[in-house]
């Protein structure tokens, strides 16, 4: 494995591969390695020739200077996995090779970024829009891995390859689980271990509520019983706890017959949690 600090050295080593012929696969990350990035690197190598996996905490996704400087930052350990994982190169750019003096684009993608994580962090997905962009151009990726757990980020990032007209298809991993269910989190290490017990919570109370809208119980009520749980639970607060359409992230108010998720942001030991979970509900097939 080699590592690459800036575009110049990146784009140096993936031009020679495309020349080659070969297929690039990237991993865009924010370092605080665990086994879901581990994942989707494991899903690159099976799928792509060559992979490319990014550490790089993006500023301008934050909307919260404490929470940004807080965000562990790992990147001689996190080298040491991915040399085991088997990665061609490590990009690993600073703030100043991503945001030069004079930057002035971003990217906003309206309709999908909107609610949810959006509504509770302002600006956030303008931040990942652009940061993502940047990296799959830089990178010339033909495919990129993104995990299931950050649900509407991943609507966000295809919608905007989509608009765009970039070229690279987005993949996406599966959400990898703790064995208590909690899911993989780079947050998950700023939990005290009272609090990191107590997060096993959040899986299982989504869960629950899952089963209830999907056996055909009020969605609203349901949603109102799994909030109560989550703060009898020991959460400090909940951002938001919703019942989405999977495919276009549109509300759902209804025992759902089309693919649906279930959505949730909570706090606990200020440290902000998010997870989803599928509605198996019976699904009409359309003709």
């Amino acid at each position: 494995m080699t590592i690459a600090h800036t575009v110049h050295d990146l784009r140096t080593r993936v031009m020679q591969w495309k020349r080659d012929g070969l297929r690039v696969g990237m991993v865009p990350t924010m370092g605080a390695l665990h086994d879901g990035h581990l994942s989707l690197v494991r899903a690159a190598r099976a799928a792509c020739d060559r992979v490319v996996v990014s550490i790089f905490v993006n500023p301008t996704q934050f909307d919260d200077a404490s929470d940004l400087a807080a965000y562990p930052r790992t990147v001689e350990a996190d080298a040491a996995l991915l040399r085991t994982a088997g990665v061609d190169v490590l990009y690993a750019p600073d703030a100043a090779q991503m945001y030069p003096p004079g930057f002035a684009t971003t990217i906003s993608v309206r309709g999908v970024s909107e609610g949810l994580c959006g509504g509770a962090r302002p600006g956030h997905f303008d931040g990942v829009a652009t940061v993502v962009c940047k990296l799959l151009m830089q990178a010339l990726a033909d495919r990129a891995f993104f995990g299931e757990k950050d649900f509407q980020q991943v609507h966000v990032v295809r919608r905007m390859v989509t608009d765009l007209n970039l070229p690279v298809e987005i993949v996406t991993c599966p959400t990898r689980r703790e064995e208590d269910g909690l899911a993989m989190s780079s947050r998950n290490r700023r939990l005290s271990p009272d609090a990191r017990t107590r997060a096993r919570a959040l899986p299982q109370v989504l869960a629950h509520c899952a089963e209830r809208i999907a056996a055909g119980h009020d969605v609203a009520d349901a949603l109102r019983q799994a909030h109560a749980a989550l703060l009898s639970a020991g959460f400090a607060s909940v951002d938001y706890l919703e019942l989405r359409d999977a495919r276009d992230l549109a509300p759902m108010t209804q025992t759902p017959t089309t693919p649906a998720r279930l959505l949730a942001a909570a706090w606990l030991d200020s440290v902000r949690l998010i997870d989803g979970v599928d509605v198996a509900a019976d699904i009409q097939e359309t003709v």
